[in-house]
């Protein structure tokens, strides 16, 4: 039987601001990737968030970031590797906190936004935040795209690894995620999205930006929180995901 964890980007936002509907979506993933305060999210939202989790017994992840909070973390940066590398260990050791607290704790690390994209193929960046993974706690797995620098040296490194695939984001051939700036990047059709979901889950299959069909093995399948009707969509691609006969659940 398939088994897929569904994981979403949660905590994202500032003092009275929010983004996600954090409570809502706690009741369908399994994994919350929540923000540390670098590129969203600040103590009073990762507490609450931390307690939620914990409550539903979904898998709490440290979501971190570059430091940008005014470009949400999207903004390409150069950052010293050790400094990278100690931020990184920073917003684990942040989150831990709550997370121990709501009687639980971090269980997994995946990067945000420009950071998540620049380890790809950088190798120097990437190793900074396998560096700081590895000073914060060497047993945490990292989530990150099949394929990418992150997941190399971080598994060279020992640590536990875990593939993730984007069933609302469009891919090139090679199987990295389409930028942003390029029309057709973020899918938004609902029934386009959970059809990808299942043939992700399934078949570890995509149809690429260009209509290519492409492998794209992962164990963990996003679904992002500030999308529009988020919480419905992701009801909706559980409910496929179950009825289609793939267990759904942590990987962690």
């Amino acid at each position: 039987m398939a088994c897929i964890d569904l994981n979403a980007d949660l905590g994202e936002g500032f003092g009275r601001w929010r983004l996600t509907d954090d409570e809502r979506l706690l009741s369908v993933v399994t994994s919350a990737n929540v923000a540390c305060g670098f590129h969203a999210g600040d103590a009073a939202t990762m507490r609450r968030v931390c307690e939620l989790a914990a409550e539903r017994g979904v898998r709490i992840g440290a979501q971190v970031s570059y430091r940008d909070l005014a470009g949400f973390g999207r903004r390409a940066m150069d950052v010293p590797s050790a400094e990278l590398a100690a931020e990184v260990a920073y917003q684990i050791g942040a989150l831990e906190v709550f997370a121990r607290a709501a009687g639980a704790g971090v269980a997994y690390v995946k990067p945000h936004g420009a950071l998540y994209n620049r380890v790809v193929h950088d190798e120097e960046q990437a190793a900074a935040v396998v560096d700081g993974v590895l000073l914060a706690d060497a047993s945490l797995p990292v989530l990150g795209l099949p394929g990418s620098r992150l997941l190399e040296l971080a598994g060279k490194a020992g640590l536990p690894v875990v593939t993730e695939a984007f069933a609302d984001r469009a891919y090139t051939d090679a199987g990295t995620l389409v930028p942003r700036s390029v029309e057709g990047a973020v899918i938004t059709d609902p029934d386009t999205v959970v059809e990808r979901s299942l043939g992700l889950a399934r078949s570890g299959g995509v149809v690429s930006h260009s209509g290519t069909r492409i492998e794209v093995r992962a164990r963990s399948l996003c679904l992002h929180g500030d999308t529009p009707g988020a919480v419905e969509l992701a009801r909706r691609v559980r409910e496929r995901l179950e009825a289609s006969g793939v267990r759904v659940e942590a990987f962690a």
